[in-house]
């Protein structure tokens, strides 16, 4: 069987069309539609969308500067040194007959 000129160019074209096929999209319309449910469920738990343009120039009420500088050094220093983990082995045991559920009747 002898090859011809133009069977060699489909040979040589068919495979890059079939791969360039592979790069197109499927669903075209749910891509552009992307997140949109999550950028509704955002915008309608925002109780007040003009709260930080309104309130921009005003003061937080609370805690004075001392307070809130030693607030934040409590904070800090609880990732340096955590509170050891209890033993999770030891919940829900006890001793003694109290917590058996026998009334001794």
């Amino acid at each position: 069987m002898k090859i011809t000129k133009s069977t060699c160019v489909a040979m040589a074209i068919i495979p890059w069309l079939l791969a360039l096929g592979g790069c197109q999209t499927l669903t075209p319309k749910l891509d552009q539609t992307f997140g949109d449910a999550v950028n509704m469920a955002k915008a309608q738990q925002t109780l007040d969308r003009d709260a930080v343009a309104r309130n921009a120039r005003k003061s937080v009420d609370g805690l004075d500067g001392r307070a809130a500088n030693e607030v934040m050094i409590r904070y800090q220093k609880s990732f340096r040194t955590p509170e050891p983990a209890p033993n999770v082995f030891a919940i829900g045991i006890s001793s003694g007959a109290s917590g058996s559920g026998t009334s001794g009747q």
